[in-house]
């Protein structure tokens, strides 16, 4: 009898974790959903890639992760979803006193939002299946909060607090919530910052360096495929520093 292949939705899916995630799972031969807001051209790039590389299913979707009426298009689509990653994020650098309400709720959206409407709309096909996992990007600023950076400390906070709740609402049904709160990582996401600023961040880190995208995607893929028992976990990923 063949098997047919596992499906996980990646959200923020065009460059960076997102696209690491995304070639890991290709590697393994899920089927995959991917989002991304913006960057189509690489997203499609992404998409021919994986397709030509490991000869997986791979469907893309361009919108507005934190917008209702774009996710819930998606998953009509759709009857199954094994797994979903929760990895749409932006970062915001500003004084509290200078955020203005449109930043402050744009971070929001992006960061929380998003992964409240993908897991809202994965759940009902999770529990058709009685199975499923969610696995949230987080952040150790969501643990221990930072400086200049009070926006997406409170979103990556509050995501923390989505997983727990929902890992104990949804542990009944047999579907795992988990976040990896990850350290510095070698992102774009992190390109504004000078390299006396990362040299001093390093000299913080035990392990004397950022985390690769890769490793978090390994990571990630760990996570998904971990025993049921894991569940409610804000799992560190930050080469010892906090």
């Amino acid at each position: 009898m063949i098997t047919k292949p596992k499906t996980v939705l990646i959200t923020g899916a065009s460059r960076g974790i997102g696209r690491a995630v995304s070639v890991a799972f290709a590697q393994k031969g899920y089927r995959l959903l991917l989002i991304c807001q913006n960057s189509k051209a690489a997203l499609e790039e992404l998409q021919r890639n994986l397709i030509a590389t490991y000869l997986v299913e791979c469907s893309i979707f361009v919108g507005d992760a934190g917008n209702e009426e774009f996710v819930s298009s998606i998953y009509k689509q759709f009857t199954t979803i094994d797994i979903l990653i929760n990895n749409a994020g932006i970062a915001h650098f500003g004084l509290l006193q200078d955020t203005s309400l449109n930043e402050w709720n744009q971070v929001f959206q992006t960061n929380l939002t998003s992964a409240f409407l993908f897991s809202k709309y994965a759940i009902p096909l999770m529990l058709q299946t009685g199975h499923g996992k969610i696995i949230n990007l987080s952040s150790v600023w969501g643990v221990v909060g930072a400086s200049y950076e009070t926006a997406y400390c409170a979103s990556k906070s509050a995501l923390n607090g989505l997983t727990r709740a929902l890992a104990k609402e949804l542990a009944p049904s047999n579907i795992q919530v988990n976040a990896l709160a990850c350290g510095m990582i070698d992102t774009d996401m992190n390109q504004s910052l000078t390299l006396a600023e990362v040299a001093a961040i390093k000299e913080n880190i035990p392990a004397g360096r950022l985390g690769s995208s890769d490793e978090v995607a390994s990571m990630i893929l760990q996570i998904a495929e971990a025993g049921d028992y894991l569940t409610g976990q804000i799992i560190g990923f930050d080469g010892g520093w906090i």
